[in-house]
């Protein structure tokens, strides 16, 4: 049977690592071609490398998602490479300084928001006008249950992920005239390096666990899973939505 997303070509950033790094591996075991990015290079070679084994046509470029130059240059980059751009995953992202907001300042406002929500924005903005000239496309931004939600003690990571869903659904709006769908995934605590750090370490991983009404930790590659259907032709009327994946933590 022909791989679902053949030849269809994919950019995923902060692809060197956790979700983005499962979906990397996931889309390239349904036969997509494959532009990945992130900041570290020696972890993009890596994942090229090993896509490379699966079969995968893929490329690695190094961009700073908060930086437009950066993000222009990248999503030029995979239309020079592939000529065209069909899957867009927005993965980059950071947790913020945790800690109440009277210890927040400015700084630590700036990083989690240039990160997450103008990360998101500038890949967006490159992204739909590429897939606006197409007249196809999906865009799949990863958000996060504290997207829809708060957190005491992450005021700066939360407050930009409701912002990501609010660009979610607002570009989504936009992009139905030019057959462009713009979803979201959030998922609840997964087992990635990212939640050992908001955990405060990997010991407390049971705590985290104990809240969540599946019982466990969710692995990444459930997350790769939420993506790769929001992006296919399975979800073809599906657009503006914001898919929890967490074990039934916003149920709650």
């Amino acid at each position: 049977m022909k791989p679902q997303f053949d030849k269809q070509v994919v950019l995923i950033t902060g692809a060197t690592a956790g979700i983005g790094r499962a979906a990397a591996l996931a889309f390239a075991h349904q036969g997509a071609h494959l532009v990945v990015s992130g900041r570290n290079a020696a972890a993009g070679a890596t994942l090229v490398s090993e896509l490379h084994a699966l079969d995968a046509q893929a490329a690695f470029m190094a961009a700073d998602v908060s930086q437009e130059d950066q993000v222009a240059q990248l999503v030029a980059f995979c239309v020079a490479r592939f000529g065209r751009l069909d899957v867009a995953v927005n993965s980059a992202g950071l947790e913020g300084m945790r800690g109440s907001i009277m210890e927040q300042t400015p700084q630590t406002y700036a990083a989690a928001f240039d990160a997450n929500a103008l990360g998101t924005f500038l890949c967006l903005k490159h992204e739909m006008r590429v897939m606006s000239r197409q007249k196809s496309g999906a865009i799949v931004n990863l958000s996060s249950t504290m997207g829809s939600r708060g957190n005491a003690q992450a005021p700066m990571y939360v407050a930009s992920k409701h912002a990501i869903e609010g660009f979610t659904k607002a570009v989504a709006l936009e992009a139905c005239q030019y057959n462009i769908r713009v979803n979201a995934v959030a998922p609840g605590p997964i087992a990635t390096e990212m939640l050992d750090r908001i955990a405060g370490g990997a010991h407390n991983i049971p705590l985290v666990a104990s809240t969540i009404p599946a019982g466990r930790i969710g692995q990444p590659e459930e997350v790769a899973d939420a993506i790769l259907f929001m992006a296919s032709p399975q979800a073809s009327y599906i657009t503006g939505q914001i898919l929890q994946v967490n074990g039934g933590k916003t149920a709650m």
